[in-house]
């Protein structure tokens, strides 16, 4: 029987139909059977504050228990002003302390970035990669995800367009291998 990783995505998007959280969706279908992909939710984490540590919030707990619980982590972001958005940098911080006790440490990541604009959100994922650096979370390179022209992915009826599918499915697969590669170190 050959081992099934579990990967907790976090969409940096809040809005429900987002194009990322879509995109996020589709990744979690196209998935080869050693992934299981499940979206670990951002919306309700109280902004990070290290004088509430001692008396963190359950949704602080919550959270860093299902990022310690997951072999990986897919992070699918848009970009907002050449940036992260403050929902995303807020959980990414959530889950790297209190320090010495990161929930993201040495697990396997990549970075998708998803926009309506030609540049496919390039200043978020490189924001997020620059925190992953610093995190020890090793991330995949290649091959690289900034997804342009979000509105073109999806037909009116919401299923991923045969246009972007290739490209979504070769990601996912290369994903899968480089879980297994660092999940075994």
């Amino acid at each position: 029987m050959s081992q099934v990783y579990s990967v907790a995505v976090v969409v940096g998007s809040l809005r429900k139909d987002s194009y990322n959280r879509k995109v996020a969706r589709a990744l979690s279908e196209l998935a080869p059977s050693s992934l299981a992909l499940r979206i670990v939710e951002i919306a309700d984490l109280p902004l990070y504050n290290e004088d509430v540590e001692a008396t963190a919030p359950d949704s602080w707990k919550h959270f860093r228990d299902e990022i310690r619980r997951s072999d990986a982590v897919l992070f699918v972001t848009p970009e907002y002003n050449r940036s992260v958005p403050g929902c995303l940098k807020n959980a990414i911080d959530v889950g790297s302390r209190p320090y010495g006790q990161s929930a993201w440490a040495g697990k396997p990541t990549a970075v998708v970035s998803v926009s309506p604009g030609a540049i496919g959100g390039f200043g978020a994922n490189h924001a997020v990669r620059q925190s992953l650096v610093f995190l020890d979370m090793p991330c995949m390179q290649m091959p690289e995800a900034y997804i342009g022209g979000a509105a073109s992915l999806f037909d009116e009826a919401g299923k991923l367009s045969d246009k972007t599918r290739p490209f979504l499915q070769g990601f996912i697969d290369k994903f899968a291998s480089w879980v297994k590669l660092n999940r075994a170190v």
